[in-house]
Parts: structure tokens; C-alpha cells; sequence
């Protein structure tokens, strides 16, 4: 018998042959031992590591090993005449029914690497293979799952479970999906689901499975729920005034206190355009500015003042903060507007020049109309008149009222000392 009728014969037969040089590059390779090359490498890759560990010295001829579940004995002669540039094995197969073919190698070569735990076990429980996916669900390694029975890693209530779904799809012989509730190694509850389904391993019919974890996943979930119950309680019961809005500035959500703050039922207000709700002012165009810096992201929060109108038309002013939600995409989706502080509501009034809200500033500090002419370099007589015009403009018919109108109507900032104007674009301005 020629040499390629010796390798014909063994492609039938479940041994498994080998040459490889002194580098341990592949030269040839065959038998009927395993039906896949990914499967053959993965023998050889273990072969040569035992080889190499002190348990079997170059001198050792013959071992028996241990590769996915299966037992072979192993024959590696020594070099010949000292020549080290190649070298051959063998590897027969203890016990082995090559007439059977192993149908379901392909899924061990399609899942070995992926993300999704995957296993093989035989009728007795016993491991015939596992990817890396599922041995780290353990703490361990393909290697030591491989031949070790379920009740060497799960607790006897698991192992009992795991067991009787293992009858089941036996018994059923189709495919069954799980979710499954096991412990992790750190001891903590997980949860997978995934597949179990019946395949022929080596002449017997054994259980393979393929489960994804998502333990991760559902506490995401719950925390972004959690995360959104706060966020609506604090939108309802904190009194404030606010409102999702939309990157082009539509009322998404609102609290019940922005709806009454624009004299609105809630159904009015969800869908209305912001700018709607927003009275003519010369910081307009600013704020529409710092809007659009919030949009593409160059910030992330903003607080500044504005003059809001309600349904009757009513103005006040208002703090207003914004905040975008969210960090993924490169435009923002939406924008937190939450109003702080705000004026009384009132009538639409001239606006004011800078100067006369200069002087408003001057008279809530405790000046004089003699102080406030020096301080203005304005004549006494000048700074009468602008009083008086500001008592007409403001309703207000003493000193007193008038500085308390400035307030209520937030033409003053209300939190500022020395008093300034509410519309300042920096604290420390005066006007």
C-alpha cells in the first residue's frame, strides 16, 4: 500500500496525523478524527503544549490526553538520527464510532469566539465543549469545563434545574428558549437567555446551548426607568416651572407650574413653539444665540434672564436655566428649561433707557437725587425729571414704590448687592 492509500484509509478512521517542522508550522496533517481544520488546529495547539510542559519530556513516546470530552492516545516518536527540522505524531481515538459524524462541529467553530456563551453536554451532564464566552461565566477555561459535570461548578438547586432542562430537550428533541436565572462569580444575580437545542455529538445525541447575558442590560433599564421616575417627580412636585424642549424649540414636556406660569392647560402648552412664549426684548437675540451654542454642543448649561408672556399677554421676567439632555449625538436632541426666579406678572411698559434704570439702581442703594445727579454727572434738574418720568412709566407714586415696582417687575436683580439691572450680561455691570 502506497503512502496515499495509508492516508485514504485514515481519513475513515478516528485517528489524527500529523508533521509539523522545528518552528511547529503545520507541513501536512489528516485522518477522520475531527471533521473541521479549526477543530484539528486547536488539538494540535494543545498536543504541543503538553509536549512542552515538564509532565511529558521530549523523550516520551507515548501519553494518553484529553481534548474536548474525548480520550486519545497520543504516540510521538522521537526524532530520528538526531534530525530536528521535522517531527510526526499520532493520535488515536479511544473508544471512538467514526461512522458517526459529528454534525455539529461548525457551531463550536462559529461560536467559539463570540460574545455569546455556548456549550455541548452529554446525556450524563458531563462537558463536552464550551467557548470562552461561557467557561468565564465560571471563573475558568474551556479546558477545564471540558470532560467536568455540571454539579463540579453550579450549586445542587442550579445543577438540579439546569439538569431537567437538559431532559427536556432531550425528551422534546426541537429547540427550546430560555431565560435563564443563575449566580455570577462575585456573587451577584444574573440573568441570560438564549437557546437550548438537541445535536448529535460522537453517536449520541447530547445538548448544546448559546445564552447571551443581560444582567447589564436590564439593570441599564431599570436605572434609566428609575432615573425618569425621579426626573417626572421632580418635574411635578418641585413647584418649579419647566419644560423638555425640542432642538427646534417645541415644548416636548412641561410641569403643571409652567402651565399655570403662562395661564395655559397643559395639553395647550405640550407642543407650542418656545419662541411663542418669549416677549420682544433686546437680550432676545442674545439668548437666541446661546440657544444655538447649546444646540451643537459648544456648551452645556446656560442661565440667563428673559421676558416671558403669557396667554393675557401679561409680562415677567423670569431666570431661566437650560441644559441639554444627553452626550451621544453630535447635535443635542433636547433641552432641560427650568425658570428659577421670576418677576410679578404685569403690563406691558415703554422700556427703559439705560440711564433711567441706572437710576433705579442708585435710588434702591439709599442715593439721594443729589448723589445720583454726582454720580451720573447729570443736572439735579435732569435727574427729576427722569423720577418723575419713571413714577408714570411705573405706576408708582413715591420713592419707595418705585424702587419695590423695579423689583417686582425685575427690572432689578433681586439677588444682587449693590443693586444692578436684571439684564446685566456680567454681575459686576451696573446697567
Amino acid at each position: 500500500m502506497d503512502d496515499s492509500s495509508l492516508k485514504g484509509l485514515l481519513e475513515h478512521l478516528p485517528v489524527f496525523w500529523w508533521e509539523v517542522d522545528e518552528p511547529w508550522q503545520v507541513l501536512e496533517r489528516g485522518g477522520g478524527a475531527f471533521a473541521d481544520t479549526g477543530t484539528a488546529q486547536r488539538f494540535l495547539d494543545r498536543m504541543h503544549e503538553e509536549r512542552a510542559s515538564s509532565g511529558h519530556p521530549p523523550q516520551e513516546a507515548r501519553w494518553q490526553a484529553r481534548f474536548d470530552g474525548r480520550t486519545f492516545d497520543v504516540s510521538w516518536p522521537p526524532e530520528e538520527d538526531g534530525a530536528r527540522s521535522r517531527t510526526r505524531g499520532l493520535a488515536v481515538e479511544v473508544d471512538a464510532h467514526p461512522e458517526v459524524p459529528r454534525r455539529y462541529a461548525a457551531f463550536a467553530d462559529l461560536v467559539d469566539l463570540a460574545p455569546a456563551a455556548a456549550f455541548i453536554r452529554d446525556r450524563e451532564g458531563r462537558y463536552l465543549w464550551a467557548n470562552h464566552a461561557y467557561a468565564h461565566l465560571y471563573g475558568t477555561t474551556p479546558a477545564e469545563l471540558a470532560g467536568k459535570r455540571i454539579e463540579d461548578f453550579d450549586a445542587p438547586a442550579e445543577a438540579a434545574r439546569f439538569r431537567a432542562l437538559d431532559q427536556e430537550i432531550l425528551t422534546l428533541g426541537t429547540p427550546v428558549r430560555h431565560t435563564l436565572g443563575y449566580r455570577r462569580p462575585d456573587g451577584s444575580a444574573g440573568q441570560a437567555v438564549g437557546h437550548r437545542f438537541p445535536v448529535r455529538e460522537n453517536a449520541q445525541t447530547c445538548v448544546a446551548g448559546i445564552y447571551v447575558d443581560i444582567t447589564d442590560h436590564l439593570r441599564t433599564l431599570v436605572q434609566r426607568q428609575e432615573a425618569e421616575e425621579h426626573l417626572q417627580a421632580l418635574r411635578d412636585h418641585s413647584g418649579l416651572p419647566c419644560a423638555l424642549l425640542s432642538a427646534n424649540g417645541r415644548v416636548v414636556e412641561a410641569s403643571t407650574a409652567a402651565a399655570e406660569l403662562f395661564r395655559l392647560s397643559l395639553p395647550d402648552l405640550v407642543g407650542r413653539r418656545a419662541h411663542t412664549l418669549l416677549a420682544p426684548d433686546p437680550e432676545l437675540g442674545r439668548l437666541h444665540r446661546r440657544w444655538h451654542g447649546l444646540i451643537a454642543r459648544r456648551t452645556r448649561r446656560v442661565e440667563t434672564s428673559t421676558v416671558l408672556v403669557d396667554a393675557e399677554g401679561r409680562l415677567r421676567r423670569a431666570q431661566l436655566h437650560l441644559t441639554t439632555v444627553g452626550h451621544s449625538a453630535a447635535r443635542a436632541r433636547h433641552v432641560w428649561a427650568v425658570v428659577t426666579h421670576q418677576s410679578l406678572a404685569h403690563d406691558a411698559h415703554p422700556s427703559l433707557t439705560a440711564a433711567q434704570v441706572r437710576i433705579l439702581s442708585l435710588l434702591a442703594e439709599g442715593s439721594t437725587n443729589s448723589d445720583i445727579a454726582t454720580s451720573l454727572r447729570l443736572s439735579r434738574q435732569t435727574v427729576d425729571y427722569h423720577l418723575s418720568r419713571l413714577r408714570q412709566l411705573l405706576g408708582a407714586a413715591t420713592r419707595p414704590a418705585l424702587v419695590a415696582r423695579a423689583y417686582v417687575l425685575g427690572i432689578l436683580a433681586p439677588r444682587a448687592w449693590p443693586p444692578r439691572s436684571a439684564t446685566a450680561p456680567h454681575p459686576l455691570s451696573t446697567v
